[in-house]
């Protein structure tokens, strides 16, 4: 074996976890190295969600042009053009990566571009990104693997080498008819800003609604607004197989209850799920172990099954959001320093940036009846909330449960305008044990969404036992 260096602190992957990981270790006077294979900063600011938002929030411009005379607008023609859509998205994405070079260098962290791989307990060999290899071993080993797209194992799909969210989201053009297999976050985030930028689009969801883990009323919606939109949405829908290639000419073959048919697209956009990037960096002479699915196995404190290893993030089977693996990162760093923090019961709030918003925090309806709890529905449409009235956004609803036999607030749901302001008031009076009464006698500003919780909640809550 070549020479090791010897660190104190090792990081692999630069994703929200890993990179304050480095930061903050650097920060404080601690050796610390980065390792990054891809791009600084990981999937979040590079390939995944401010991109998406960016991309999504273009798409919502185009709509209110077209809703241009509703305004009192008069416009001509609408022409999207892709290339100065991907401009604009690019241009944040080359900010965003040099706020990630100057972090990064402020925080005296050693930044190391390649591939690492372990070849022994905490020690990898890296093929760095400039030519040759470096050995090192970590006194503690902080992995921050990520995830990525999940492709299914549907004949043909190989062949047919659909686009995932990265491809779609560098797109210079703009398909003709984008077939949508998933409908999930992702898949509905992209499938509709992707309509609004004029392609023609199909989702083709397996399970019997849109949006699998929220409760049916707030899906029902968003279906409605899909197929309002001109979206084609196809539910209890299996793919069969695939042919063509993406790009130019897709055929999907599918069964549903009508029987077997196939649906003719040009671009194929897989968006059923992620995996664990596990694969292939010699995990297996560490002693650290995987679940069934290869996401790494971790106790609530994220600690792995080999000493002073610590997996945090996608990798390590949290929710697949950048705000979970910041809070990863904040246990881990926490217990390092004396603290007691873990996973358990952590409340950790959604939101889907489809127009409108999908946000929730805390238990919804389905859950509630899962898990046996008994509680009181306060529940209203959007439109009582005359926000809503001076933007012409009065689609949707938002609802509270709140504990039969007590004030407490178990979870809180809003699909419409600005929904993740709503979701994040509840959230903060959960976070603090507050009963639903102080949102409900809150002063909130006027004309706000916020204000809607006075709504919701003014008079309108059953009595406890009820």
């Amino acid at each position: 074996m070549p020479d090791i260096e010897k660190i104190e602190n090792l990081v692999i992957g630069s994703g929200g976890a890993g990179k304050l990981m480095a930061w903050t270790m650097g920060g404080a006077g601690r050796h610390v190295a980065l390792v990054e294979r891809g791009a600084l900063g990981g999937a979040c600011p590079n390939v995944a969600c401010l991109p998406s938002k960016n991309f999504i929030y273009s798409a919502k411009v185009a709509s209110l042009a077209r809703r241009g005379a509703e305004f009192g607008l008069q416009t001509g023609p609408l022409k999207v053009d892709m290339k100065a859509v991907q401009h604009r998205k690019r241009l944040m994405v080359e900010g965003l990566h040099q706020m990630h070079v100057d972090r990064t260098l402020a925080s005296r962290a050693e930044l190391i571009m390649g591939a690492a791989r372990f070849v022994a307990p905490r020690t990898v060999e890296i093929d760095l990104k400039a030519g040759g290899k470096r050995t090192i071993q970590g006194d503690r080993v902080f992995l921050d693997l990520g995830s990525r797209a999940a492709i299914p194992r549907i004949a043909g799909i190989e062949e047919v080498d659909p686009i995932t969210h990265v491809g779609l989201l560098d797109l210079e053009r703009l398909p003709d008819h984008l077939i949508a297999l998933g409908g999930g976050y992702v898949g509905l985030e992209l499938s509709q800003a992707m309509r609004r930028l004029g392609s023609k689009v199909t989702v083709i969801e397996a399970g019997p609604q849109l949006a699998a883990r929220e409760d049916p009323d707030v899906t029902a919606i968003l279906h409605d607004l899909f197929v309002e939109e001109g979206i084609e949405v196809l539910l209890g829908t299996r793919v069969s197989k695939v042919e063509g290639r993406s790009g130019n000419r897709v055929t999907v073959h599918i069964n549903d209850s009508h029987g077997s048919r196939a649906i003719e697209g040009t671009d194929l956009l897989v968006a059923t799920g992620r995996k664990a990037n596990t694969e292939g960096i010699g995990l297996d002479v560490t002693g650290v172990q995987l679940d069934e699915h290869g996401f790494v196995k971790v106790n609530d404190r994220l600690e792995t099954t080999s000493d002073n290893i610590w997996a945090m993030g996608d990798c390590a089977g949290s929710p697949q959001f950048t705000h979970v693996a910041e809070d990863d990162f904040r246990i881990v760093y926490g217990n390092l320093n004396g603290g007691n923090r873990n996973t358990r019961d952590r409340l950790i709030p959604f939101c889907m940036f489809t127009d409108p918003e999908l946000a929730r925090v805390g238990r919804n309806e389905t859950e509630a009846r899962r898990d046996r709890i008994d509680y009181r529905l306060v529940k209203m449409p959007m439109a009582a909330v005359l926000r809503t009235r001076t933007v012409s956004e009065p689609r949707g609803l938002m609802k509270m449960l709140i504990g039969k036999n007590s004030d407490e607030i178990i979870g809180f749901t809003a699909f419409g305008y600005e929904a993740n302001e709503q979701a994040a008031a509840v959230q903060t009076a959960m976070v603090g044990g507050l009963p639903y009464t102080v949102l409900r006698d809150a002063i909130f500003p006027h004309p706000t969404m916020s204000e809607g919780l006075n709504v919701l909640l003014g008079g309108s809550v059953p009595p406890k036992g009820a």
